[in-house]
């Protein structure tokens, strides 16, 4: 097994609580989006869904972070760990999806990218995942050429497919309202 080294100084760990550091992080990811067609959101917004959302209890989303000395976010990984319905087997009955890694712009090309994405390959491995999953822009040709330099390899058996709300609505079918367990007896 080879042991990944950490950049000086930096640190790596489960966010526990919406700091502001993690906010700022937040909201440049926000920014780097909005080129996409999403509007900026105000800060307080963005705080506050972090609080409220992104790190409630039983939310569904890990955030792992890199932070410096001084506890300024560096850049984070969004992850969320499923169980296999497939393969039941030890060692490969759960799956780790990486949701986002984003580095601060000022961070990028210091190793804080590769050290999340070992972080959570770790993590996942002792969490019983069998695999790690993510997407990538077929455009970011950085992206991918950084992802293939970790050993990973492209699926090409498989294609994302995305309903926006305008199709999620038309397809629906109106839902009775959920229970506070969804797993209890009708």
């Amino acid at each position: 097994m080879t042991v990944q080294r950490l950049p000086t100084g930096v640190r790596i760990a489960l966010a526990g609580e919406a700091s502001i550091a993690l906010t700022d992080l937040l909201c440049e990811l926000n920014a780097y989006y909005a080129d996409e067609g999403i509007a900026t959101a105000p800060r307080e917004a963005v705080h506050a869904h972090l609080r409220d959302h992104l790190l409630a209890p039983g939310a569904p989303s890990r955030l792992v972070v890199a932070s410096d000395a001084a506890g300024t976010a560096l850049g984070l990984a969004a992850i969320v760990l499923l169980d296999s319905l497939v393969d039941p087997a030890p060692g490969h009955r759960r799956q780790c999806m990486v949701k986002e890694l984003f580095v601060s712009e000022r961070s990028r090309g210091q190793g804080i990218g590769r050290a999340l994405m070992a972080w959570v390959a770790g993590y996942a491995a002792v969490q019983g995942c069998g695999r790690m999953d993510w997407n990538v822009m077929d455009s970011n040709a950085q992206g991918i050429a950084f992802y293939e330099g970790l050993g990973a390899r492209r699926v090409s058996s498989r294609l994302s497919y995305r309903l926006n709300r305008e199709a999620m609505e038309r397809l629906a079918v109106p839902q009775a309202p959920l229970a506070t367990n969804p797993h209890a007896a009708p």
